[in-house]
């Protein structure tokens, strides 16, 4: 049985005794460095307020640990994102304040919806930590960003811990151990449309899954959004974001219903019929903006690995759909006034 002194890293690799000068903290921040501290700073700021309305209407103990414990972590977060830019004389960035949340306002979601949402809030902001160690220099930041995920990856298995707990999710799909090494001999193995098609594999199975869960959830919460946001052309498209990821969600299903493998159930049952809005338009905007944006990453992700051509055009077709809808959701944030830009290079132009 492995144990937790077999997986220290340092049993492996060898210490190096180089300290490069870039790791020194009097050195300015890099682009790398502000564009990550920046997204993560939105980020989490924006969850905060996501998550102490949550908070407001939660009756499940371990639930309610749940959010308490994200709530945490990002205003962890935001802190010591908000120490460096002093340090380093950089503009603490808006982001979304109390303004952008009534705490006072009727449930919207159920307990159960909270810990999916969690999961897919924990697994985007993972994402933006862990394309961040490789790229930033300064060792305190790279040391932050390790943090982060360190933090989030705990998380996770807590959250992952209670929806199996309480069979909030179903069991992942179990497919047959090899009995030996299959070597691809036949360009059929690309093939997806007609003929000799084969069964899905272990990498496309798991990210057909991923993508349901996490377009299950960001439906479930544009579905809570749709019913309560005031202005009309934000409504209008809310309702194209539900109908692009419903038509998503019944390809990538069938894509695994074929073959027998069950995939992660609808949540729009865990939205109250409440129309009294607990957020302001700007910080639902922004938050399906977002997530949409995620979703590009993610599917550039499953493109990577999926080999079956039938599943390639499922993803570029959505992909195409998501891009222009994230665009047309920027441009009202800019028309409204509400985009803040990330750090920029020099006008040189």
């Amino acid at each position: 049985m492995t144990t937790d002194k077999d997986l220290n890293p340092m049993n492996v690799l060898k210490p190096l005794n180089i300290n490069p000068k870039i790791s020194d903290e009097t050195q300015p921040l890099t682009s790398f460095e502000m564009g990550k501290l920046w997204a993560t700073y939105m980020g989490n700021s924006m969850s905060i307020q996501i998550l102490s309305y949550f908070l407001q209407h939660c009756e499940d103990e371990d639930i309610r640990s749940l959010l308490e414990n994200g709530l945490a972590l990002s205003k962890d977060f935001t802190q010591r994102i908000e120490g460096v830019f002093k340090n380093e004389s950089f503009p603490i960035p808006i982001g979304f304040t109390k303004d952008d949340v009534n705490l006072g306002a009727p449930r919207l979601y159920a307990d159960e919806f909270y810990v999916h949402y969690l999961k897919y809030a924990a697994k985007a902001g993972m994402s933006l930590y862990a394309v961040a160690v490789p790229l930033v220099m300064r060792e305190d930041m790279r040391e932050f960003f390790i943090y982060c995920n360190q933090c989030t990856t705990i998380f996770l298995g807590q959250i992952n811990s209670v929806l199996m707990n309480k069979k909030f999710i179903a069991q992942p799909p179990i497919i047959p151990t090899p009995d030996g090494i299959d070597k691809i001999d036949k360009q059929s193995y690309l093939k997806g449309f007609m003929g000799d098609i084969r069964p899905l594999q272990a990498l496309e199975i798991i990210h057909l899954w991923d993508n349901i869960e996490n377009n299950v959830t960001s439906m479930t919460l544009l579905s809570g959004f749709h019913q309560i946001v005031q202005d009309q052309k934000i409504k209008a498209l809310f309702k194209r974001g539900l109908d692009i990821t419903d038509k998503s969600l019944k390809q990538y299903k069938e894509k695994l219903h074929i073959e027998h493998i069950q995939s992660p159930a609808y949540l729009n049952h865990l939205v109250t019929t409440s129309t009294y809005p607990p957020f302001s338009d700007k910080i639902m905007l922004f938050h399906k903006v977002d997530m949409f944006a995620m979703k590009i990453r993610s599917f550039g992700n499953s493109l990577a690995v999926t080999a079956r051509r039938d599943i390639d055009f499922l993803y570029i077709r959505t992909l195409m759909n998501i891009g222009l809808f994230v665009d047309d959701g920027i441009n009202i944030l800019i028309d409204k006034g509400w985009l803040e830009s990330p750090p920029k290079a020099y006008d040189r132009i």
